[in-house]
């Protein structure tokens, strides 16, 4: 499986250098997502910009990294350029679920208001206790 990881200051990118995202590379894939989490990445971004096909593992694999980053974090996807997978996103419903942002400096720009969100969340709940 070929891909890079990008740390910046306040997110984490990480690129898939493949064509598909499928049963071959999935289970990989996931294990990486694991050990970034349990490195103490906080908004990560999966760029999915070269892929042109997933298939249901793959998927699952993007479901894997929702989960890791939906209580603590951001995940964000980006790079969803093939027809192919924006159809198997709607079909499947994910588009709901899944924070979908077209570029990276868009994602860059919603991590940051995300941030201040959970700051400002968390300084109302000092407030109030």
């Amino acid at each position: 499986m070929k891909y890079s990881v990008d740390k910046k200051e306040r997110y984490t990118v990480f690129s898939l250098h493949e064509e598909n995202l499928n049963s071959l590379i999935s289970p990989g894939l996931k294990s990486e997502f694991v050990i970034l989490s349990n490195e103490g990445v906080q908004n990560f971004v999966f760029d999915l910009s070269e892929v042109k096909y997933v298939d249901s593992s793959g998927l699952s694999a993007i479901l894997t990294a929702n989960r890791l980053w939906k209580n603590d974090g951001t995940f964000i996807l980006t790079g969803v350029k093939s027809d192919n997978i924006k159809k198997l996103i709607e079909i499947s419903r994910l588009d709901s679920i899944l924070t979908i942002i077209p570029t990276l400096s868009e994602c860059e720009d919603y991590i940051l208001m995300e941030e201040v969100e959970r700051e400002l969340r968390e300084t109302e709940g000092d407030i109030q206790e």
